[in-house]
């Protein structure tokens, strides 16, 4: 087996156990309102924390070229350290929402050395066959998103700071695998010196800017999909009454489902083409994002199941191949600061899409909010149209 073939399997791992960290925090928000006294909309603010802190630590990562000026692996292990450390400072006694708020915000900052970081890495080790490489990443994203809804499932006799203990264990974990066993890849080229021009000049490159644009509009819809997928469930059931969900457990397999999606079109997209593939999902996502009010209405409660689960796959599946067209379209000694300034806009928009769809949602009980994640996937299947990559 080759070097490249051992890697990717240790990256995925690491990736997975890392961003654990991610919903950490929505994995036990029942429990948190209970505990610390939260009110109703504590569930957008603390998500909405993590994104912001992401945000910020994706421009200090991006305006300081960390990832293309130090070593990738030494930068993702003091993030997942930091990371780690800061989640597990849920279980702390007397916190207050504001000490919530900071501790997840510190916690989405060095997600920022994670993430981005991890296709970083990726993009080091292969050239060929990316779209498929990066669809495992991101596949191992989606499963450590999904896991603290699983975790909170299976830990159900325990106490609510298991879920945060064992995520915080994860991400140590994580980042001691990537730094013992990856070492910087083939295809490196460190950048020596400071430039934080590199953020506005990537943009200059027509390809890269509707890559970009088109994962912007992915963005809009993607984390706030997977924020609000336990609400989505509730709403179902509060409107049919005789139906009832085990909610961590289905939110889990709604989200983990899309990491299947992300290596199954990292596969097909060697044959179709990176472009046309992202776009093909783009549009599923986009058109169910327009009939979901619809299928509230529906009385059983397996088609509605089977909708979010097929949501599932395909609001997540064109992530990695957003990725690959930028990369491919950025200088090797620029691309862990492309793909990093790249995240950083495209998770502010996150927090924007959130806060909207969490204000519409106590202003009026109508299902017709959830149309609104259209508006993303339109925008990017139009910075995507006529592309020509």
């Amino acid at each position: 087996m080759s070097t490249s073939k051992k890697i990717l399997p240790i990256i995925v791992i690491s990736q997975f156990c890392c961003t654990s960290l991610w919903f950490a925090g929505n994995g036990v928000m029942s429990n948190l309102a209970t505990t610390f006294q939260l009110q109703e909309n504590a569930l957008a603010l603390l998500t909405s924390a993590v994104q912001f802190g992401f945000i910020a630590g994706t421009l200090v990562f991006a305006l300081f070229t960390i990832a293309d000026r130090f070593s990738p692996s030494k930068v993702f292990f003091i993030s997942a350290f930091l990371g780690a450390l800061f989640n597990i400072g849920f279980i702390l006694e007397k916190q207050t929402l504001f000490s919530l708020i900071c501790l997840r915000f510190l916690t989405g900052f060095f997600l920022a050395g994670i993430y981005p970081v991890g296709m970083k890495i990726a993009t080091d080790y292969y050239q060929k066959g990316l779209g498929r490489s990066l669809g495992f990443l991101v596949g191992a994203l989606v499963l450590g998103t999904a896991l603290p809804h699983l975790l909170k499932d299976l830990l159900i006799s325990f106490s609510w700071k298991s879920v945060l203990i064992t995520t915080s264990s994860l991400a140590l974990f994580g980042g001691l695998l990537m730094l013992v066993f990856v070492k910087n890849g083939p295809f490196r080229k460190p950048s020596t010196t400071l430039d934080v021009s590199v953020c506005f000049k990537v943009f200059k490159n027509v390809n890269f800017r509707k890559a970009a644009f088109g994962y912007f509009g992915h963005m809009w819809e993607l984390y706030t999909f997977w924020a609000f997928v336990p609400v989505l469930l509730m709403t179902y059931q509060n409107l049919h009454p005789q139906n009832t969900f085990n909610i961590s457990l289905l939110s889990f397999i709604i989200i983990a489902i899309g990491s299947i999606s992300c290596v199954f079109g990292g596969y097909i997209s060697q044959k179709f083409g990176v472009k046309k593939t992202a776009f093909s999902f783009l549009f599923l996502s986009f058109i169910c994002c327009i009939i979901a009010p619809i299928l509230f209405l529906i009385p059983n409660k397996y088609i509605f199941i089977a909708f979010l689960i097929f949501w599932g796959m395909v609001v997540i599946a064109d992530s990695p191949l957003f990725s690959t067209l930028i990369a491919q379209n950025t200088p090797s000694k620029d691309k862990g600061t492309a793909l990093t300034i790249v995240n950083s806009i495209g998770f502010l928009i996150t927090i924007i899409s959130i806060q909207i769809i969490s204000s519409l949602l106590n202003f009026t009980n109508s299902n017709l909010v959830f149309s609104v994640l259209a508006i993303g996937p339109f925008f990017g299947l139009i910075g995507l149209k006529n592309k020509t990559i």
